[in-house]
This record gives C-alpha cells, structure tokens and sequence, in this order.
C-alpha cells in the first residue's frame, strides 16, 4: 500500500519507518523539500522511502498520515490541497498544543472541541480517524515495555476507516487497540495525550504509555 504523510518531524519520521518496515511506500511531505533532513531519512529507510511536498504526500497516499504541529495543521491541509485527500483515509495524529506560554504546553482546544473534530470539519468528505496521538514517537512502532503491550485508544465515524487503522496498529504491534467511538471522542483522547506530556515533564522519562487493565 502506498502511504503519504503530512509532516515532516520526528513523529512523521518515525510513523513512516514504521509503514516502511511493514512493507509499504511512503512519501514524506514537508514545507521545506529539499532539507537535508528528509534526504538523510529518505537514505535510511531505502528505496521504499520518498519525500516532496504536502500535496505530493497526499496525492501519493492511498491513505494519508497527518503529523504536523496543531500551529502548522491548517496550512498544511491548505498547502495539500482538498481534493487531493478525495475517498481517502486520513490518520490524525495531532494534538492541540500551545506553546504560546512555553514548556510544558497546554491544549489550545479540549472538552468542548478537539483536533480531530477540526481536521473533520476541514476534510467534511474524508473518513478521518484518530490514532497514535497518545504516545511518544519512539514507542509508535514495536511499543516495548516490561508489564506488555499497551492500549491505543482510537476514534472516528467510518467503521471500514477504523478497521483499516486497527489493521495498520496491529501490524505496528499493537494488540489492544480499543475503538472509542466517534471522532467527538477525539475531546478525551487529546487530553489524554496532555497527561501523558506532563508525566514526561514531571519526571525526565520518556518511555511510559498507557495501558487499559480489565477485570
């Protein structure tokens, strides 16, 4: 399967390693085409690995990837252009952060709106799901930890769309992956995210994640 992804840091980075691993295409989609970042990441990860811009990335998805900053969202789609993402999937894995006060940042939206919801509302014709908005990069692909697998909580309004996510999760290494519902449910996930940010601030560690126990 062909992947674009808009976005360029160290999430889109590490979400198309993890795409290419499992045997698909992805194109990389920056503002900036030619950095020498997306040159070495495209040398790393071989021939299935290709960047360009964000229209590119999306023309190029069979299903699309958004991991931009919240600040950077909306140009983004803007610069990809709206037709581009017609009968696609899009995997939004944004958060609405505010850095506006400096670190640690808050959430610019929360309860009563969410990312997800707006990527929705700017994308009204395209199935939109939330994933992968919960953890650090570094624990997206082959999440490893001492007590197991952990939970990915994921949201959105088209139960084929959600299937085909839970597809991609699973082939990542994900084994407990729980369908929240519609994309309003993105309104919890998000702050969720915000809990796990400010454990990672609290304490210096990056390597925690979330896991749902039942009884």
């Amino acid at each position: 399967m062909k992947f674009g992804i808009i976005g360029s840091g160290d999430v889109a980075q590490a979400i198309g390693h993890g795409l290419i691993q499992t045997g698909h295409e992805v194109l990389l989609g920056s503002r900036q085409t030619g950095s020498e970042k997306l040159k070495d990441w495209q040398v790393k990860n071989g021939e299935r690995a290709r960047t360009g811009s964000f229209k590119e990335a999306a023309d190029f998805g069979e299903v699309v990837f958004l991991a931009t900053l919240w600040s950077g969202t909306e140009n983004a789609l803007s610069m990809s252009e709206i037709h581009s993402f017609s009968g696609k999937i899009l995997v939004d894995v944004t958060n609405p952060l505010d850095f506006s006060a400096g670190i640690p940042p808050k959430l610019s939206l929360g309860f009563s709106d969410s990312a997800g919801e707006t990527v929705q509302r700017l994308l009204p014709d395209i199935r939109v799901v939330k994933a992968l908005n919960i953890v650090g990069n570094g624990h997206m692909y082959k999440p490893s930890f001492p007590e197991g697998v952990p939970t990915m909580f994921i949201c959105g309004n088209d139960d084929e769309a959600k299937q085909t996510v839970r597809e991609i999760l699973t082939a990542f290494g994900w084994d407990d992956i729980v369908d929240m519902g519609r994309i309003e449910k993105a309104r919890l996930l998000e702050p969720l995210a915000m809990l796990w940010i400010e454990y990672g601030f609290l304490t210096n560690t990056w390597g925690h994640a979330f896991k749902l126990l039942r009884k």
